[in-house]
Parts: structure tokens; C-alpha cells; sequence
């Protein structure tokens, strides 16, 4: 999943925003979905705005089940 840091004040650990278009069964006009997820950053390279490529991974807390696996776009 490729997503927006959004938070990166935890050591070691960046929040990420998906973003997704899912279509509406009724209506057929797309509807933006968001989801948040705490990822896994060991080098803490991560910036606030920067666009990152996120995987699953084993559990490493309650929250973090993903691991940040490179960075896509820096932030401006």
C-alpha cells in the first residue's frame, strides 16, 4: 500500500494515510475511503509528508503490524 506520513512523532514508528477510491453500490459515484496505520520506520528516515510504500509484517506492538519498505516521494 502506498500512503502519506501523516505522523512521525513516536520513535521508530510513522503513522501512515492510505487513501483509496471504492465505487457506491447504490449510487455509482466513487467515494474516497481513509485508513490510518502505525508502521514500522528503523531508520527513522521518514518526514512528514513523504509518500511511502508500507508492507505487512509480523506484530510488533498492539497498533504496528506494518513495516515501511522504501520511500516513494519526498516531501516538499
Amino acid at each position: 500500500m502506498i500512503g502519506t506520513v501523516v505522523s512521525d512523532k513516536m520513535n521508530k514508528t510513522v503513522i501512515v494515510l492510505v487513501e483509496r477510491l471504492v465505487k457506491h453500490r447504490l449510487y455509482k459515484k466513487y467515494v474516497r475511503k481513509r485508513a490510518r496505520f502505525a508502521a514500522h520506520d528503523e531508520e527513522n528516515a521518514s518526514r512528514v509528508g513523504d509518500k511511502v510504500l508500507i508492507t505487512q509484517s509480523r506484530t510488533m506492538s498492539k497498533t504496528k503490524k506494518r513495516r515501511v519498505k522504501k520511500k516513494k516521494k519526498k516531501a516538499v
